[in-house]
């Protein structure tokens, strides 16, 4: 496995190394011990989840506050999206900075987000097939969201405009400088 850090502190880039042959391919994709070794610490992942998109579909930018903070192991099943994370740790020198990384079935990366960061993809194919490991469960009264297109971040989801579908409640996220942190 291949890890490359982003640029900001503790969130990584994973390449697995993958074995193909005329019969298809092989891959690990997640090895607790050397994963731990790679990130440089603990993490007990401890609930899955799984999406399915259409072309154009925001999910974003989403975090779990305080205790509930979770972070993820995220990666692309089937199709290609633009994944992005944001750094919300006031402390930190990277704050309200963002990453973001083309994840596809065919290039099968995955980007290690610590707690303590928003994120949210878009799909740039038809359909798409996210699925993350979490470290903390979900928490309804926790959750957090920043909207997607806060001038503030000048995050380029790449689509045009019309071409974006996002829920409604997505939709009602606050910017940075007003979101609960």
């Amino acid at each position: 496995m291949k890890v490359t850090e982003t640029g900001l502190a503790g969130c990584f880039v994973i390449e697995p190394r993958v074995f193909e042959d005329d019969r298809g391919y092989f891959f690990e994709s997640f090895n607790h011990k050397e994963f731990e070794k790679a990130v440089c610490r603990p993490v007990n992942f401890v609930q899955d989840n799984q999406s399915f998109s259409s072309k154009g579909v925001i999910r974003a930018l989403h975090y779990q506050l305080g205790e509930h903070a979770q972070a993820k192991l995220v990666r692309v099943l089937s199709g290609k999206v633009l994944d992005v994370a944001v750094d919300l740790r006031k402390d930190s020198k990277t704050f309200g900075q963002h990453f973001s990384i083309e994840l596809s079935a065919d290039n099968k990366r995955q980007l290690f987000i610590p707690r303590g960061f928003a994120h949210g993809f878009i799909v740039l194919s038809e359909t798409a097939e996210f699925f993350y490991k979490c470290d903390n469960y979900y928490n309804k009264a926790s959750e957090g969201g920043i909207i997607y297109n806060d001038p503030e971040l000048n995050i380029d989801w790449i689509l045009p405009k019309e071409e974006i579908l996002l829920s409604e409640k997505d939709a009602q996220l606050p910017k940075l400088k007003e979101a609960r942190l």
